[in-house]
C-alpha cells in the first residue's frame, strides 16, 4: 500500500517545522509542491527551502503541480468548492499514482492540515477510488503564530474561543479568531472590540497591528491593500476580543 504523508509546515518560517515533520519529509519518495502561479511563487519557494534545509534522503524527488482556481463567481459557494475539490482530487490521484508501491509521498501543507485546509477532504475523495494510507503530521497554526507574535494568550480566563471565517463572522460574543476574510468583515464588527491582526506571519514580511477596532480598522485596510499590491497576494488572520 502507498502512504500519503500530510505534513504541516507552519506559516512561512522554515524553523517552524517540527522534528516529526522533518522525519516524515525524509520518509517520502516524492515531495509534492503546489504551484499557484508567479504571483504566489513565494509559497512554493518556502516549501523548496524547507526541502533543501531538512531533506537528507538522496533519492527523494520534488514534483510540482498546478493548482486550479476556485470559481469565486459561482453564487453557490458550496457547489463551487465541491467542483474545485473534485478537480484537485483528479490531480492528487495522478500524483499519488507516481508513488512507488509501498512507498510514500508527501504534501507540504501551510499551517496545520486540520485547520481550514482542504488537503484532507480532497484525499478522502482519492481514498474512495485508491487503496492508500494517509498519515497527518500536525504543524504550527496561523492562530499560534498570531498569538505568539502579539505575545498574548488566545483565550481570556475561563472563557471560550470561536474560530470562523470572514464569510461567517456575526456578532462577537467571545474571543473570535477570523481566517480567510477577503471581504474585511471586521469593518462591520463592534468598534469597541480589540483587534489583533497579522499578515505574512512567520516570514520576513510579517506585519502586526493591534488596538481598538474603531481606531485602527481603516489603517489595517490600507496596510492590507498596500501589502497585497506589493506582494501580489496576502495571508492574514486576526483575533477580535471583547474584554471581560
Amino acid at each position: 500500500m502507498k502512504t500519503v504523508l500530510v505534513i504541516g509546515i507552519g506559516t512561512g518560517n522554515p524553523e517552524h517545522l517540527t522534528v516529526a515533520g522533518i522525519k516524515a519529509l525524509n520518509r517520502a519518495d516524492l515531495l509534492f509542491i503546489p504551484d499557484k502561479g508567479a504571483a504566489k511563487a513565494d509559497l512554493a519557494d518556502v516549501r523548496r527551502d524547507i526541502i533543501t534545509r531538512y531533506v537528507t534522503r538522496a533519492d527523494s524527488r520534488s514534483v510540482s503541480y498546478g493548482v486550479p482556481r476556485r470559481d469565486a463567481a459561482n453564487p453557490d459557494y458550496g457547489a463551487g468548492v465541491d467542483d474545485w475539490h473534485a478537480a484537485l482530487a483528479d490531480i492528487f490521484a495522478d500524483l499519488i499514482a507516481q508513488i512507488p508501491e509501498r512507498g510514500a509521498g508527501a504534501f507540504l501543507v501551510w499551517g496545520d492540515p486540520s485547520l481550514y485546509d482542504s488537503t484532507l477532504r480532497i484525499l478522502e475523495r482519492v481514498r474512495a477510488r485508491a487503496d492508500i494510507a494517509v498519515e497527518v503530521i500536525p504543524g504550527i497554526t496561523a492562530i499560534q503564530a498570531l498569538t505568539a507574535a502579539h505575545a498574548i494568550a488566545l483565550n481570556q480566563i475561563g472563557a471560550p474561543v470561536a474560530i470562523t471565517t470572514g464569510r461567517k463572522l456575526g456578532g462577537v460574543e467571545t474571543d473570535t479568531v477570523v481566517m480567510l476574510d477577503g471581504r474585511l468583515a471586521f469593518l462591520d464588527a463592534d468598534p469597541d472590540l480589540t483587534i489583533y491582526w497579522g499578515a505574512y506571519l512567520g516570514t520576513p514580511d510579517e506585519i502586526l497591528m493591534a488596538g481598538r477596532l474603531g481606531d485602527i480598522g481603516q489603517q489595517i485596510v490600507a496596510t492590507r491593500q498596500e501589502a497585497r499590491q506589493r506582494h501580489g497576494w496576502i495571508m492574514d488572520i486576526y483575533l477580535l476580543r471583547r474584554e471581560l
